[in-house]
């Protein structure tokens, strides 16, 4: 029976960046984006693309947001990005327009391949479509699409694949209603 070999995890593979940026990144970010101060939300998005991040027009970011790779990091115009939010941005993370990441939600991009005795380190993009909305405490896990104006409610865990329109809930996240906005 093959055991877990934690000692002979290898993440040579896996390139985030040079040490420099990572760090410069991780002073900014106590800075500017993990702690409770008012920064203007100009400030971060000025800050994100100065790291490399896609931000449109009219974004608003809380405070206590925590962003692993402002590089690997995709926001659209007029997205809202609530307090508390985690982006372990292991990989691609794609946020459209109008979407709302409420608090605490966290948008998980890695894991590790548990039937390998080496526990390897296994990433997949993460994307939220225009007018998409992950509730309070949600989690969106690596490889999951929240497609244009589908909801994941609050404390809901999406993975795969969420279907435009909808409002999913629950542990795995399954489709509970219609998504009807109002004119």
């Amino acid at each position: 029976m093959t055991q877990v070999r934690l000692d002979k995890f290898n993440n040579a593979h896996y390139h985030p960046g040079s040490v420099s940026k990572r760090c410069t990144w991780y002073v900014f970010s106590l800075l500017f984006f993990e702690n409770g101060l008012p920064w203007p939300s100009a400030m971060r998005m000025g800050i994100l693309k100065l790291f490399g991040a896609r931000v449109g027009k009219g974004v608003v970011i809380k405070p206590r947001v925590r962003i692993k790779y402002p590089w690997k990091l995709s926001l659209g115009a007029h997205t809202w990005v609530g307090e508390g939010v985690w982006i372990d941005n292991l990989d691609q993370v794609d946020i459209g327009a109008h979407c709302c990441v409420s608090q605490g939600a966290f948008i998980l991009c890695g894991n590790h391949d548990y039937t390998k005795p080496t526990f390897d380190l296994i990433t997949a993009s993460v994307s939220m479509e225009d007018g998409s909305w992950a509730g309070a405490k949600s989690l969106l896990g690596p490889g999951a699409v929240l497609r244009k104006e589908a909801v994941l409610a609050a404390g809901s865990v999406g993975l795969g694949e969420l279907e435009a329109h909808k409002v999913h809930q629950g542990n795995p996240a399954k489709v509970v209603r219609d998504r009807i906005i109002d004119p």
